[in-house]
């Protein structure tokens, strides 16, 4: 069952992780940390017309987490904050509820389905669409 948790896919995108690092002069910026495995993401964004056009990470978690991140990275930019928020709320839906993965850019989020039967791996799974979120929205005046 671990094996199915930590397939070659997550691994592979958990080595390969898009936008990591900080921007330089971001207009919002959100921390996220786990308190029950100490996950921790901070996210940069910059929004031009209510879309993402820059954004960097500091992803300090596990490979789930990691994972979960370098998909937000690879589709990020161009995204509304009302798709970050579909996201973040499918992903939580998928793990949580049972529901299916999240569509469109955000799709590949679907390899991470079987984290659903692990809750103490939910919240590391989440962050970085959780950090986002919250950074957009700050960007977005909203």
């Amino acid at each position: 069952m671990i094996d199915d948790l930590y397939s070659a896919r997550v691994l592979t995108l958990a080595a390969n992780m898009p936008r990591a690092g900080r921007l330089a002069a971001p207009q919002a910026s959100s921390e996220k940390i786990s308190k029950l495995c100490g996950s921790r993401v901070t996210v940069d964004v910059v929004l031009k017309d209510g879309v993402v056009a820059d954004f960097a990470q500091d992803v300090k978690a596990c490979a789930l987490g990691q994972a979960s991140a370098a998909v937000l990275g690879a589709n990020v930019i161009g995204a509304s904050v009302g798709e970050l928020e579909a996201a973040r709320d499918a992903l939580k839906a998928m793990l949580k509820d049972g529901g299916p993965p999240p569509q469109g850019r955000f799709g590949d989020l679907r390899v991470l389905e079987v984290v659903r039967d692990y809750p103490a791996r939910h919240a590391s799974t989440v962050l970085a669409f959780e950090a986002v979120v919250e950074a957009a929205r700050e960007a977005n005046g909203t």
